[in-house]
């Protein structure tokens, strides 16, 4: 079973298909978070690591660019309905929370929110439409973004990397370890961020 999944999976990856299907993913992730992309750029790094292909590089580049896409498309989205997305969230809903505590964070810290946002699942998604809603500078927002994405794609290609090198002879494990390694940095980032605000 595991040998036939890796042989499903490589057919497709070294298909020029596979950087559509990455491009897609990471700009839908960027405005309509349902399948984090990070999933998908961690794969590909761990078979590029694994078997050479497809292309790491061409991995980070696509990945970039997709997010780069999408998070403009969130931007833009909320330069068009800021007040209207700050309307419609539930009074003292998790959302309305996050989206009120972002705005405050961009008033005073406006680029380091928009890159640390970025590994943050649905964190990155209230981070961009708020800048665009709160009317935050395009060309503020598009010099940060470019570092946030391209940091972003780097670290999450390298972290599959580093496990499809590990495990070469068993590049599933090489995805487990690489979604284990993201996991646990995010949780300890998460774990920090909190401690830090008691």
């Amino acid at each position: 079973m595991n040998e036939a999944i890796v042989h499903a999976v490589e057919g497709f990856v070294s298909t020029p298909w596979v950087y559509a299907a990455l491009f897609g993913i990471a700009m839908l992730d960027g405005f309509f978070p349902v399948v984090p992309s990070e999933t998908l750029v961690i794969t590909l790094g761990v078979f590029a690591a694994a078997e050479g292909e497809p292309s790491l590089v061409a991995v980070i580049v696509v990945a970039a660019a997709g997010a780069f896409a999408g998070d403009h498309i969130s931007y833009a989205i909320g330069r068009r309905s800021g007040v209207r997305i700050a309307a419609r969230l539930r009074r003292g809903s998790r959302a309305e929370r996050v989206y009120a505590r972002v705005g405050r964070m961009l008033a005073e810290r406006g680029g380091l929110v928009l890159v640390a946002a970025r590994y943050i699942p649905g964190g990155r998604t209230a981070a961009t439409l708020t800048t665009g809603a709160t009317g935050f500078p395009r060309r503020s927002f598009t010099r940060y973004d470019a570092v946030a994405v391209v940091s972003w794609a780097v670290y999450s290609a390298g972290l599959g990397y580093a496990g499809g090198a590990a495990f070469e002879e068993s590049p599933l494990y090489g995805v487990g370890l690489g979604l284990a390694l993201a996991f646990m940095i995010t949780l300890a980032h998460e774990g920090l961020r909190a401690l830090r605000a008691r």
